[in-house]
């Protein structure tokens, strides 16, 4: 290693060897700029490191020269490729020279903890990629020598992870185009960190408390503030959702150490902790006054240097004599097609996707089959719809909220999605070139088709995550041990193998609603069986019950029998009288008693799995309002002889509130576990309709309300010594909430395929929490 590369002295001849993200830092560095300090680690270094890695393996031992013409269409090759280069990689070594050069270095800055960014830059000859957000992960490591080189082979190894490879193939990059280097930092604890993002329209800033990897693991919701661009004006502010902070060493009691998830750290080699914030610091604004107009007058001056479109990431250190806010990164030109409008709705379901808007005025007239690629534009989205979702690209509607059925159908199929955009259907036009943005819930018209911006669109469509979000690789391999059981929330038959190999203990939900819809040809159930079909149906019904009970043996399925509202369903009509207008409907248990058919041809279909040889099936009643009710079903459920197979289980859902005062009568009627679904629940406490975007704020899982509910249901749950799960969207959009749910005792949590790693992640922390607390009780 001849040298290391400084922020201040890198030169414009440099940028190859240092990647984008460092020349950015280092042009601003170099005119006065407050950025945090930092040296580069040439992408010659990573060359040099791979063609000495000495390895037999063919695969190998051509790197870095070799072009990997793999199929990456072929997943399981995919996956064995990027494993044997990683680990080869991870198990190589670092020269000592290379080491002590990097130590020596970074002890100049006299701290415990250095990040590792990577910073990439592709031949120019290759127009392809430009945006790798989110495709590389910077690593936090100990400021000693061990610690450097391996966060160093797992910076490295990145490029060569699965999806990267994909990445690269798809935008026609060979493996020699690519250089990456790493730019090294110093970490302190911050007082708060976050993001400016700048743009004609308007100017955001993002804020939390501690170090921003909290929003970008999305374990927060940051505090926002809108600024008007012209002149610098706060034209509105929200609060957050704040209930942890990261930090490093030892700086906030209680604070215990934790690896950042998907790091590739060990517990041995991180430098972060998490802390919990006391309840009054979670109810104030993360910025002062005095932070945020810096930032502002940053974002003001950088305007000159950066032009009118940009992001920065900044935190501003705790020092001795005087805090200062520092840029950690700078990210020129994120908009991705200049001269945009956009609509602002609820990010539903995360991504980015560039597409072809195809509007549908009315909900009612549900088209037969719809075009494949297009963003979907649309008032709202009954259940019905999802057969023809699987097909597009992304899901707009006008209304909704973040559990709305639009929500989580796209949630469940991986489909970037805003819901709650008013006046979408009347402001899109069909034809129109869109950019969806679902986690930041806008939406973007790309003016004019020029070939740039055509490019730029391919370019986004390429890192949409609109192909399942669920990773094919093992995560168990550096994943702590957890006591509380995770489980996944599935539907579709089609994900089984995709989420089969996720580190869950089995299937918590499975939708039959949603699932059902994709053998019933657009007709009622009733439908099927007035019409003498019944030993069709349920032959279908039974193989499509069979799949996840075969996939996911002996880990247990709660299959939970269908829960429609007459409205969900307008264009299944049963010809039986019904509730349109209601909220609820005649829906969940009730609805068994009104008419028994359907429920006792889904408990033949049960049978029939049991009698096929899977004793991991179990049932959990939907909607369960009276203990009569749940008697009615129970018989309904012995007459079928399910209750013959000693292994079987009734739940029932713990959603309507009449449950908080009559669990213990279900108990004693037979109720072997509870599922506590928050979706119904916070409606029904809260007396708001969960798809009614426009009361997303009153729709609060997190209200005061709704939290005592779910604490009393799961010390109730104890104290009869029955099984407490939860299963609504609470815990995956607020992964914050997972601490009070693994303290209160909660059995199973159990969430969408896309939430599995970061509530696994989430449990671990909770759990060591709990352990650390013990253990010092016990020491005092």
């Amino acid at each position: 290693m001849d040298k290391l590369y400084w922020l201040d002295q890198i030169k414009l001849q440099d940028c190859a060897k240092v990647g984008d993200k460092a020349f950015y830092l280092s042009k601003i560095t170099q005119r006065g700029y407050p950025v945090m300090p930092g040296f580069v680690i040439s992408a010659e270094i990573l060359q040099e490191f791979l063609e000495n890695l000495n390895s037999s393996e063919s695969l190998v031992a051509d790197l870095p020269h070799s072009s990997l013409h793999l199929d990456v269409t072929n997943w399981r090759q995919l996956q064995q490729v990027a494993s044997r280069l990683r680990q080869e990689i991870l198990t190589a070594t670092v020269p000592q020279q290379w080491v002590n050069t990097i130590f020596q270095a970074a002890r100049e800055w006299e701290i415990g903890c250095l990040i590792f960014r990577p910073t990439l830059a592709v031949s120019t000859a290759t127009p392809g990629m430009k945006n790798t957000s989110g495709l590389l992960e910077s690593v936090f490591c100990q400021c000693e020598p061990e610690a450097i080189a391996l966060a160093l082979k797992r910076t490295w190894s990145q490029i060569f992870r699965a999806r990267s490879l994909l990445s690269w193939q798809h935008s026609g990059i060979n493996l020699q185009q690519i250089n990456l280097a790493v730019l090294v930092q110093p970490v302190e604890n911050a007082i708060a960190s976050g993001l400016l993002n700048v743009n004609p329209s308007g100017w955001e800033i993002e804020a939390t408390w501690g170090l921003g990897i909290a929003i970008a693991l999305g374990e927060v919701q940051p505090d926002i503030y809108y600024i008007q661009p012209e002149t610098g004006v706060v034209l509105e502010q929200q609060m957050g959702n704040k209930m942890l902070a990261y930090g490093v060493d030892n700086a906030a009691p209680g604070a215990f150490s934790q690896p950042a998830p998907n790091s590739g750290l060990t517990p041995d080699h991180t430098c972060l902790i998490t802390y919990l914030l006391p309840e009054a610091q979670q109810k104030q604004y993360s910025l002062q006054e005095e932070y945020l107009q810096q930032i502002i007058a940053l974002g003001t001056q950088l305007v000159s240097e950066l032009g009118k479109t940009f992001t920065i990431k900044w935190t501003i250190v705790r020092q001795t004599i005087s805090d200062k806010l520092y840029i950690t990164q700078v990210s020129p030109s994120q908009s991705i097609v200049p001269h945009v409008h956009f609509i602002r709705g609820l990010g539903a379901a995360g991504g980015r996707v560039v597409a072809t808007a195809l509007v549908i005025i009315n909900s009612q007239q549900k088209p037969e089959q719809l075009p494949k690629g297009v963003i979907l534009v649309v008032p709202t989205i009954t259940p019905d719809w999802l057969p023809l979702l699987q097909q597009v690209a992304g899901i707009i509607t006008e209304q909704g909220g973040l559990t709305s059925h639009a929500a989580i159908l796209a949630r469940e199929l991986s489909i970037s999605a805003v819901v709650n955009a008013t006046s979408a259907t009347t402001l899109i036009q069909t034809g129109e070139r869109l950019l969806l943005d679902g986690d930041r819930g806008e939406v973007y018209r790309i003016k004019g088709n020029s070939k740039e911006e055509m490019e730029k669109g391919r370019e986004e469509n390429l890192l949409s995550p609109h192909q399942p979000k669920v990773s094919h690789a093992p995560l168990t391999a550096h994943l702590p041990m957890i006591a509380t059981q995770l489980l996944v929330n599935l539907s579709q038959s089609t994900l089984i193998e995709q989420v089969r190999s996720l580190p869950v203990d089995g299937v918590g939900l499975l939708r039959s609603e949603l699932m059902v819809l994709n053998i019933l040809s657009g007709q009622h159930p009733n439908s099927w069986i007035l019409g003498g079909r019944q030993a069709e149906l349920l032959e279908l019904w039974s193989e499509q019950i069979m799949q996840f009970a075969r996939a996911f043996a002996p880990r247990p399925v709660f299959y939970r029998s269908l829960d429609w509202r007459s409205h969900d369903l307008p264009s299944l009509s049963d010809n039986l009288e019904s509730s349109p207008q209601s909220m609820l409907g005649e829906r969940g248990t009730f609805s068994y008693l009104q008419n028994p058919a359907v429920f006792e041809l889904e408990l033949q279909a049960l049978a029939s799995v049991q009698q096929a040889g899977y004793t991991n099936i179990n049932l959990l009643l939907p909607f369960v309002r009276t203990v009569e009710e749940f008697v009615f079903c129970r018989r309904k459920v012995e007459q079928a002889l399910l209750t013959e197979v000693a292994q079987f289980q009734l739940w029932m859902m713990a959603e309507v509130p009449s449950v908080l005062f009559l669990l213990p009568e279900y108990v004693k009627a037979g109720a072997a576990g509870i599922s506590i679904g928050t979706n119904d629940l916070t409606q029904l406490l809260l007396g708001v309709d969960r798809e009614q975007g426009q009361l997303a704020k009153v729709f609060n899982e997190r209200h005061p309300a709704v939290m005592s509910a779910i604490a009393q249901l799961i010390q109730m749950a104890e104290s009869a010594g029955i099984p407490c799960s939860i299963c609504g969207q609470a815990p995956a959009l607020y992964p914050e909430i997972i601490d009070k749910l693994v303290e209160w005792g909660i059995s199973s949590i159990s969430v969408e395929p896309e939430a599995v790693e970061r509530t696994y992640q989430a449990i671990a922390r909770a759990e060591q929490r709990l352990i650390l607390a013990a253990a010092r009780r016990k020491l005092h």
